[in-house]
C-alpha cells in the first residue's frame, strides 16, 4: 500500500468537512416531507401574477427542505408555487445530497421540472439555486433540453467556474492519488473543482444558452465558492450582482447568502419579476 493513502482519505474528509461548513446541520426529513401552504404542493397553480412555478435547487450537502426554510416561505407568501427537489445521493448517505456526479444531478432536475410543469399546466418554469444548485442545472440549460423549459436562472453563491476552497484543492496534486480517491467517492465535490473535466465541458462554448435569463447574487465574503468572481457569468442575458453593492453593511458568506439573507432574497423576487423590481438595499433585510 502506497504511504500516500493513509493522508488520501483524511484529505477527502478534510473537503468534505469544509463543504459541511457551507450548510446547516440537518434536520432528521427529507424533501417530500416539506412545509406545505404552497411549498411542494403540487394542486398549488400559478397566477397571472406569477405564471411559473419556481424550482429550488440545494447545493453540496444540502437538501430540499433545509436548505429552504427561509426562501420558499419567502416566495410562496408572494404568491409563487414553490417546489423543491433531492438530488445527487449516494448510497447509505442520507440527508447529506449533492454528492453524486453533477450530470446525472442534472437528469434528476430534468425529471423534476417536467413533474412539477406536469402538475402546475406551466409551459415553463423559474429556477433558483443555491451554490452548486446554482450552477447545476446550466448543465441541463445546455445538455438535456432544459432551455425549452425554463424563462431563468438564478444562482445564490452559484461556482460557475469552480471553486479553490480558499486554496485547499491546490494541496491535492501533493498527495498522489488524492484526485483519483475523490472523484471516486464523492464525485460531486470533484466535479466542481476549478478546471475539473467538467466544468471544462459545461463552460466550452460559452456560459449561456439563448432564451434564458441568467442571474448570479455572489458574496464578497464567500469562503466556499472562491474567489468568488468564478462565481459570475459572461453572456447577452446575465445579471452579475455582487451582495456589498446592494449594501455595504451585508456580511453574508456562502452560507447566509442561500439560507436567510433577506436582502438576496429581494434581489431573488426582482430577478423572478423583473416587471415589477424594486430597489435592493439594506432595507430590504426588513421586507
Amino acid at each position: 500500500m502506497l504511504p500516500w493513502t493513509r493522508v488520501l482519505r483524511p484529505l477527502a474528509a478534510l473537503l468534505l468537512t469544509a463543504a459541511v461548513a457551507a450548510v446547516p446541520a440537518a434536520t432528521a426529513h427529507a424533501a417530500d416531507a416539506a412545509p406545505s401552504s404552497g411549498w411542494n404542493d403540487y394542486s398549488c397553480k400559478p397566477s397571472a401574477a406569477h405564471p411559473r412555478p419556481v424550482v429550488l435547487v440545494h447545493g453540496t450537502l444540502g437538501n430540499s427542505v433545509d436548505n429552504w426554510l427561509s426562501l420558499a416561505p419567502y416566495l410562496e407568501s408572494r404568491g409563487y408555487c414553490v417546489y423543491s427537489l433531492d438530488y445527487g445521493q449516494l448510497p447509505g448517505v442520507p440527508v447529506f445530497y449533492g454528492l453524486g456526479p453533477i450530470d446525472r444531478s442534472a437528469g434528476q432536475l430534468s425529471a423534476f421540472v417536467d413533474k412539477v410543469l406536469a402538475a402546475t399546466g406551466a409551459a415553463k418554469a423559474d429556477l433558483v439555486g443555491h451554490s452548486q444548485g446554482g450552477m447545476m442545472p446550466r448543465y441541463y440549460l445546455k445538455f438535456l433540453g432544459g432551455a425549452a423549459k425554463v424563462n431563468a436562472l438564478v444562482g445564490l453563491a452559484p461556482d460557475n467556474h469552480g471553486t479553490d476552497l480558499d486554496g485547499l484543492t491546490n494541496l491535492l496534486p501533493y498527495f498522489p492519488g488524492a484526485a483519483d480517491l475523490l472523484k471516486a467517492t464523492t464525485p460531486g465535490l470533484a466535479d466542481q473543482i476549478t478546471g475539473s473535466d467538467f466544468l471544462t465541458k459545461l463552460n466550452a462554448g460559452g456560459d449561456t444558452v439563448p432564451g434564458v435569463h441568467y442571474t448570479v447574487i455572489a458574496t464578497k465574503y464567500d469562503e466556499v465558492a472562491t474567489p468568488w468572481r468564478n462565481q459570475y457569468l459572461s453572456g447577452s442575458d446575465v445579471h452579475n450582482v455582487l451582495l456589498q453593492d446592494l449594501c455595504s453593511l451585508d456580511l453574508s458568506e456562502h452560507v447566509a447568502i442561500g439560507l436567510f439573507d433577506r436582502i438576496a432574497f429581494h434581489e431573488v423576487a426582482n430577478a423572478l419579476d423583473p416587471a415589477h423590481a424594486t430597489a435592493t438595499t439594506c432595507a430590504s433585510a426588513l421586507s
